[in-house]
């Protein structure tokens, strides 16, 4: 169908575009998608609204169908965090000079080359290590990202994954290597939550691992007091150790660097960005300064540079020549510039937040979450596993009464209770599907909750579960 504002839709401009690149289809492009899912069929789509105002109306209207979560009292982590974003953060991004995605060019950018240099000097403080990047979209990719990285400077195959992982980011870190590296799942200890350091050994004992991947909190919420003795085993098998972390816990918890990473990576979502229908999300990789690692960096890197007066610098790009910007074709990986406002905010955040406000936002944080794992313990019906292991922000509750976690969870919704949803690890045999035991749920608290909010978690849920 010809649609008036899409050139390519016009069949004579289609054909010339197609023999101008030697293809005779359009079809030729899918060729590497499986039949099997394949729709081979027209997508049934509605007729085209012909007015602005009828656009606007059908957006509002799908737009109402939605209730965020400062609409119910919510509980969701799992990735994606409700957090108190100050209204200077919202200010800074929404002015024109940063309101963009994209990351800029040279001559009229240069102050938001210096904002991002900011935000990549703050961060690198925060993670106790010299190079940080520039965000690349979110943190399943920086995950994906380091550990390509890794497999580049070991010439290593198996990537070997040692603490408890989010189903949906192993499959996504798997799409990511899928062309290079083998991921290789250790199950962990479920009496502890933590790695299984015996299962490790003995998947490092079958060679050619290029990185052992663990996090920081976990999926599962705990900070596993194994992670010094992974780097130990990583190293002593010659492979790399890769972190992931929430950055919003380092006022709190040591960074990856202080117990043997040598890269580490994660989400800034967490830092002064909201969750916008679930997204929100940018991605942070971290190492030493040594050019061997910061050689494998595909994302751009901005830094300090003389300029032709003597005595004066200016802010600009760091060994542009690694990236697929300046290679094309034979850069690394390709690497997008949609995620680079969010590291404007993300400065601002920290910027406001300094070293003192990071540690007493951490404090509250796994304060409130220790007590909705005491509260909680309370609640007949309801345990809370893996003991006094220390939790930030998310952690899982497992019911002993007749409900699944599912039918608990749409109860709490009837309630205006958002939380409990199934904790979706990945499965021991790495298979990349989510091992779901139909007993067990993931909460979540951050400063913005209180302890009324979550006596009334407790409470509702002493009314449901049974």
């Amino acid at each position: 169908m010809t649609h008036p504002y899409i050139p390519n839709a016009v069949p004579a401009v289609r054909r010339a575009m197609l023999d101008e690149i030697g293809a005779t289809s359009v079809e030729e492009f899918y060729a590497d998608i499986p039949e099997s899912i394949r729709l081979h069929r027209p997508l049934n789509l509605p007729a085209p609204l012909r007015s602005e105002a009828e656009l606007v109306r059908h957006m509002d209207e799908l737009l109402s169908l939605n209730t965020g979560t400062d609409q119910a009292l919510s509980f969701l982590g799992s990735g994606c965090y409700r957090h108190h974003v100050p209204a200077v953060v919202d200010e800074v991004v929404n002015r024109s000079e940063f309101l963009t995605a994209y990351a800029g060019e040279p001559y009229e950018d240069h102050g938001r080359f210096q904002a991002l240099w900011e935000y990549q000097s703050m961060m690198a403080e925060l993670l106790d290590v010299d190079v940080v990047n520039v965000p690349v979209y979110d943190g399943f990719q920086a995950a994906g990202t380091a550990l390509r990285m890794a497999g580049r400077i070991t010439g290593r195959h198996r990537l070997v994954v040692a603490t408890a992982l989010d189903a949906d980011k192993l499959s996504r870190i798997r799409d990511y290597v899928r062309p290079d590296h083998e991921v290789t799942v250790v199950p962990v200890d479920r009496e502890s939550g933590g790695a299984d350091l015996a299962a490790v050994r003995e998947a490092l004992a079958a060679g050619d691992t290029a990185a052992v991947y663990a996090e920081s909190p976990s999926a599962l919420g705990l900070v596993d007091e194994n992670l010094p003795a992974l780097a130990d085993l990583a190293h002593g098998a010659g492979a790399l150790y890769v972190v992931g972390c929430n950055p919003l816990t380092l006022g709190v918890l040591a960074p990856p660097s202080s117990y043997g990473a040598d890269i580490a990576c994660g989400d800034i979502q967490p830092l002064g960005i909201h969750q916008s229908y679930g997204g929100g999300n940018a991605g942070f990789i971290a190492t030493r300064d040594e050019p061997h690692l910061v050689a494998e960096f595909p994302s751009r890197l901005f830094g300090l540079v003389p300029t032709q007066v003597e005595g004066e610098y200016g802010f600009g790009d760091v060994a542009y020549e690694r990236t697929s910007f300046a290679r094309r074709e034979e850069g690394k990986e390709w690497v997008g510039t949609a995620a680079a406002l969010h590291g404007i905010g993300a400065g601002v955040y920290l910027a406001l937040m300094g070293p003192r406000g990071m540690r007493e936002i951490g404090e509250t944080i796994l304060a409130l979450t220790a007590y909705a794992r005491r509260r909680l313990a309370h609640v007949p019906g309801v345990e809370v596993p893996f003991g006094d292991a220390p939790h930030f922000a998310d952690f899982t509750i497992r019911y002993t009464g007749s409900r699944t976690a599912d039918e608990v969870r749409a109860l709490l919704k009837e309630r205006g209770v958002f939380g409990g949803v199934p904790t979706g690890i990945a499965a021991p045999a790495g298979t990349g599907k989510a091992a779901f035991d139909p007993r067990e749920a993931a909460f979540c608290v951050t400063e913005v909750h209180t302890k009324a909010d979550i006596d009334r978690l407790a409470t509702t849920l002493e009314e449901i579960v049974k």
